[in-house]
């Protein structure tokens, strides 16, 4: 059956003719969004049917937005081109599973709430019940961290979670307002109980597999929030330093190092050299000593040095890089850490430092910051004659925390890993293979996520010290001295999820036993943000608690995304689905560009020139603002542009004024034919002919998730339908008979396939015109078919509307140059026109005739002109409206 024709036993979400029409007098865009916003809630027009089969449905596993803060012009980017694929597929025949997250976990909710409520966590202090915050909301004015009020993790946490709720009922109406055809009674928190319990479960099972470990180890460490950082964290940034030449005492006389760092010259363990580096094979394996402090250290050499690099030998601190780090590994390098998790140097002087003026020395920077540190050891070194010159200015990479403004420091600390082929090359492979089953949109996004796999350098650190996330689910019992057993931590099990081990007590202690020798303690640590966002998939589809629903929606069909987050949440969702399930999470991988201010620069909030899209959507229109953000390709940075918005405005108007003129024809009360055996006449079906090729490449590009294609196709088509077919066949239309019919039938086509096209960006506009003369929602037809066009069609052409069309812009011309009316008759006239466009335009000559006021004689004549000229005309008086 054709789906252009209603079924004979309409299903309720199947749109059928409507009895008649229900044409406005006057159409706009204006109070559309606010309509159909509650219309869709009110009919629940998106909401998913979970009894659907796997095969049936279609499932996205939605960004959840970090609800600290609020959204930019960014998001409403890259969420609709998602909201483009969940409306197509949903009208190609799926059940789209479509849910909206918040992620409301992690460190930026932690500073919002500090500066919202002007309080900060110390997991030291007492709840309190009765608490009441000292501040509702500060105009953005930021609260100093020593005005903050102190209070306990567990009053932390309420403030957080209430303020998050907050936040998502303001994320939630934006959304609605921009049409986004989410099922809103599918929404989840990362910081939910379910979600904590997901994220819980998920972990206890990485450990149970050997896949989660603890380890001492040296970490990356932001000493301004106060916690460990994972290398997928990390910014690299310009920071201002210097070059010190510094002289190690020899055997043979002084060896020169250059560093940025000589504050860390207590920390050296070694000086290292590239083993090829003739200037140094002679101090391999011999000893310097390292001056101020006086300690011996060896002369090494690791094929990682960089001969033009400085002086070409380097000292290894442990730890003033990832270098250092690599070289402390590979060459089992003792372990001399002086920087504090307080970014301060140790408090006593370390026991390897055993000569009278190093422990002197080392007194003097005893608990000083880095930058002081670093003044009085240049002091020193100046003194003692070691520094060779004076420092000379540079500008160093340092890596940072993506939201941390200081450098970081790298530091020795007890922490939690999850394998993710950092340090395992088998599962690097199978990553890497994972990445390869992955279809990638574009294709070129894909070496991202191999160069990120290819390049690690050590497992996920996952443990945060922080107090407003998932808590690590495990205790330590304490031995008869009051010391964890690290070694064997204690679990609850599964039925238990989610616990917190600050207050819930593990199986066989009780609560008076903790923090007691032959006790217990709770590990103090939350999950790093992305430990649960990684999974998203499981905790929007039920894995714990919906095991059918799961079923249902598993392995998903779609992740959509930033590029930029490539290597954290799409790599970390891959991982936990590998290690949990042996399989990828979803089968395809759309990757969004950036969005560039004027100056061609990303926006971001951090760089403060963001724009919010509440205002944009109040201006514009939501279909011009969707309009804008369709027109860029997936992976494609797109400026940020209010002209192509207007331009979005301009088409959803018309798509409005097109429309209510198309349906004008005819009784009222009668309802619009859709059969194409009434498209009779050649230009009626040359024109079905065109949108039918329009129906199978934008069909063919949206499969291929190239929604930018679609809708340049589907936009150039409808424009020239506006611009040339309707000016052609008004005439006719307005007539009786076949050839009325022909137009009739031909124009209600049209409207109703190109109302379906450019549906999923113009949501409301489309809507709010099938409302006019259709039942249903347009959201719920069916995607257009080429096939039935086709069947009206037989050898036409569009070729003879662009030809028609060129020979009627010829006879109007003549009217614009000599300044008349266009209703102007045209007593005769001599057409010339391309060769190859004279039968197109013989086919189609009466409605060019009628269209163009030509009553008297038209010459057509074939000529080697590019586009049709009119020559000779010979004009009369304007023809009266209506005659």
């Amino acid at each position: 059956m054709s789906d252009l024709t209603p079924p004979a036993t309409p299903r309720p979400d199947v749109p059928t003719t409507a009895p008649g029409r229900r044409v406005p007098d006057k159409v706009g865009l204006e109070g559309i969004e606010e309509t159909w916003s509650q219309r869709w809630a009110e009919l629940g027009t998106y909401s998913f049917d979970r009894t659907r089969s796997r095969e049936e449905i279609y499932s996205i596993d939605t960004p959840p937005p970090t609800v600290s803060g609020s959204l930019h012009v960014g998001h409403v980017f890259s969420y609709t081109h998602t909201d483009v694929v969940a409306r197509f597929r949903r009208m190609r025949g799926a059940e789209v599973f479509y849910p909206m997250g918040w992620d409301d976990n992690g460190l930026p909710t932690e500073r919002r709430v500090q500066n919202y409520y002007g309080v900060r966590c110390d997991p030291s202090l007492p709840y309190d019940p009765d608490f009441t915050p000292p501040h509702e909301g500060t105009d953005g004015k930021t609260i100093k961290a020593s005005d903050q009020v102190p209070i306990s993790r567990r009053n932390f946490v309420e403030l957080c979670e209430r303020l998050t709720v907050e936040d998502e009922r303001q994320f939630e109406a934006l959304w609605r307002r921009l049409g986004l055809s989410v099922d809103w009674s599918m929404t989840y928190q990362t910081i939910s109980a379910e979600s904590r319990a997901v994220a819980q479960q998920a972990f206890l099972r990485n450990l149970g597999r050997g896949e989660a470990y603890q380890a001492e180890a040296p970490g990356l460490w932001d000493v301004t929030f106060q916690t460990a950082v994972a290398q997928a964290e990390l910014e690299a940034r310009d920071y201002p330093g210097a070059f010190h030449r510094v002289a190690f005492h020899g055997a043979e006389g002084p060896v020169h190092i250059e560093t940025t760092r000589p504050e860390l010259l207590p920390a050296c363990v070694a000086l290292i050299a590239h083993p090829d580096d003739e200037r140094y094979q002679h101090l391999f394996g011999s000893t310097v000593t390292t001056p101020l402090f006086g300690v011996e250290v060896p002369v090494l050499a690791h094929p990682a040095a960089e001969p033009d690099k400085g002086a070409g030998i380097a000292m290894c601190c442990t730890f003033g890089d990832l270098t250092d780090v690599q070289w402390w590994r590979e060459l089992q390098l003792p372990t001399r850490s002086v920087v504090q998790r307080d970014g301060r140097l140790l408090r006593e002087t370390p026991e390897w430092i055993t000569s009278e003026q190093g422990r002197e020395v080392f007194a003097q920077l005893a608990g000083k910051t880095t930058f002081s540190a670093r003044e009085a050891v240049v002091a020193g070194l100046r003194e003692s004659g070691d520094l060779d010159g004076e420092p000379t200015a540079t500008q160093r990479k340092a890596n940072f925390y993506e939201k941390g403004d200081k450098p970081l420091e790298i530091v020795t600390s007890r922490q939690w890993y999850i394998r993710n082929g950092g340090r395992d090359a088998e599962l690097r492979d199978a990553l890497l293979a994972r990445g390869a089953e992955l279809d990638f949109h574009p294709e070129f996004m894909q070496v991202r996520y191999e160069n990120w796999v290819g390049g690690l350098n050590g497992d996920w650190l996952i443990s945060r010290q922080r107090f407003f996330g998932v808590p690590i689910p495990v205790w330590y019992a304490l031995d008869a001295d009051g010391e964890p057993v690290y070694d064997a931590p204690l679990v609850p099990s599964e039925d238990q999820l989610p616990i917190d081990p600050s207050s819930d007590v593990p199986a066989g202690y009780t609560a008076d036993q903790r923090g007691v020798p032959g006790g217990f303690i709770g590990d103090p640590d939350i999950m790093d943000t992305w430990a649960t966002s990684s999974l998203t998939p499981q905790i929007a589809g039920g894995w714990r608690s919906d095991p059918d629903l799961f079923a249902r929606v598993f392995p998903m069909d779609l992740r959509p995304q930033g590029q930029d987050i490539i290597r954290t949440w799409l790599f970390s969702t891959v991982v936990r689905s590998h290690l949990e399930h042996g399989s990828l999470p979803w089968s395809d991988a759309a990757i969004s560009g950036w969005i560039l201010d004027p100056d061609r620069k990303k926006m971001s909030k951090s760089k403060g020139n963001v724009v919010t899209p509440m205002g944009l959507l109040e201006e514009h229109g939501s279909d011009a603002v969707r309009y804008w953000a369709a027109s860029a390709r997936l992976g494609t940075d797109a400026a940020f542009e209010i002209g192509q918005m207007k331009i979005g405005r301009r088409l959803a108007i018309k798509v409005l004024n097109a429309s209510k003129f198309a349906l004008s024809f005819g009784a009222e009360d009668a309802a619009p034919s859709l059969d194409p055996a009434l498209v009779t006449v050649p230009l009626d079906r040359a024109m079905l002919a065109g949108l039918a090729d329009v129906v199978d490449q934008a069909t063919a590009a949206l499969e291929s998730y190239d929604h930018t294609r679609a809708l340049e196709l589907t936009e150039t088509f409808f424009w020239t339908f506006c611009d040339d077919y309707l000016e052609l066949v008004k005439d006719r239309a307005y007539g009786e008979g076949a050839g009325a019919d022909s137009a009739r039938t031909a124009l209600c086509l049209a409207l109703d396939v190109l109302l379906r096209l450019l549906a999923p960006v113009l949501p409301f506009a489309t809507e709010e015109v099938w409302s006019w003369w259709r039942e249903g929602s347009v959201h719920r037809a069916p995607w257009p078919a080429s096939a039935p066009l086709r069947t009206a069609t037989g050898d036409a052409s569009f070729a003879t509307v662009t030809a028609a069309g060129a020979a009627l812009a010829a006879l109007r011309k003549v009217k614009s140059e000599a300044k008349v009316s266009m209703r102007t008759e045209i007593l005769a006239a001599r057409l010339e026109v391309p060769a190859a466009q004279l039968g197109d335009v013989e086919a189609a000559l009466d409605d060019v005739r009628a269209a163009g006021r030509a009553t008297g004689p038209l010459e057509l004549v074939a000529g080697e002109v590019e586009q049709a000229v009119a020559h000779d005309a010979q004009l009369g008086e304007p023809v009266k409206r209506g005659s």
